[in-house]
Formats: structure tokens, C-alpha cells, sequence
């Protein structure tokens, strides 16, 4: 099985607008998992990501998931915000952070939350 893996580079200093990156590689080459087949999906990375911002929008769960609030000193779940398995979190080996820390809310906006999005609506 081919892994992938995935390195985000961030330049807090300098301009923000010129020092994002996002750098996808394959762990181990193979018919699945070849750098042509990497550089075959990046041509359309723009699609994916625009499709990643709108299926990120509405959970199956919500308005449960998007309502959820980690600040909450009742909640058992504090270590997530609006993430569960109908939406965001995976089989726990797949994830280094162990699911933690995950916020829809944070990138996207949600049903609860509209207003704290890194990408907002587009206009």
C-alpha cells in the first residue's frame, strides 16, 4: 500500500502571502503511489481543495458536530471542536495527532459557527 505524506511549510516572519506551502510525497514507490500519479493530481489542485472547502461545510451530523464547543468545562471531548467520524476523524494509526485538535469550524464555515472561518464564503 502506497503512504502518503504530507509536510506544511509556514514562514511566520515574512510576507503571508508568499510563504505557504503544502509538499505531498509518497513514502514508498509503487504502481499506486508513483510521483506520476502525484503530479498528475496536482495539475488540479485547485478542484480538489475547492471540493475538500465544500464537503467541509456540513457534517451528516450537524447541527451536533458543528455545534460542538471544546471550551465547554462539561464536554468529554475537549481536545475537538467540530470534528466526529460522520465528518473528520479517521482510523487513529492513520493520524500522527491521534484526531486530536481537529476544528472544522476553524477552516470553513459551519451551520453553528459561520464567522471564524479561514476561508470564508465565497462572494
Amino acid at each position: 500500500a502506497a503512504a502518503l505524506i504530507c509536510a506544511l511549510e509556514l514562514e511566520r516572519e515574512a510576507d503571508p502571502a508568499t510563504l505557504y506551502g503544502i509538499l505531498l510525497y509518497t513514502a514508498s514507490p509503487d504502481a499506486e503511489g508513483t510521483l506520476g500519479g502525484l503530479v498528475k493530481a496536482g495539475e488540479r489542485i485547485d478542484d480538489h481543495l475547492q471540493a475538500a472547502l465544500e464537503w467541509g461545510r456540513l457534517c451528516s451530523n450537524d447541527p451536533v458536530c458543528a455545534g460542538h464547543r471544546p471550551d465547554d468545562p462539561y464536554e468529554r471531548r475537549f481536545l475537538h471542536g467540530a470534528a466526529c467520524h460522520g465528518c473528520l476523524l479517521i482510523a487513529e494509526t492513520s493520524c500522527e495527532q491521534g484526531n486530536d485538535f481537529l476544528d472544522r469550524t476553524l477552516v470553513v464555515p459551519t451551520v453553528e459557527h459561520p464567522h471564524v472561518a479561514f476561508f470564508p464564503d465565497p462572494p
